[in-house]
C-alpha cells in the first residue's frame, strides 16, 4: 500500500513538472495586444477594438 501510494506522488509530480515544461516551450506570444478584449456596441465581446466614428 506504501509503495503504490509513493508511486501516484512521484506520478503526479513528474506530470505537473511535465506540465510545466510545456506551458515554457508554448509560452505563446504574451503580448499586450493578444491578450485584449473589447466590448461592442451590443455589450459583446469581441476581439478586434472599436472603430472610430468622426
Amino acid at each position: 500500500m506504501k509503495k503504490q501510494l509513493e508511486k501516484n506522488r512521484q506520478k503526479k509530480k513528474e506530470d505537473k513538472e511535465q506540465r510545466k515544461l510545456e506551458r515554457k516551450q508554448n509560452g505563446g506570444s504574451g503580448d499586450l495586444e493578444s491578450m485584449m478584449a473589447y466590448v461592442n456596441e451590443f455589450g459583446e465581446i469581441v476581439s478586434t477594438p472599436p472603430e472610430k466614428k468622426a
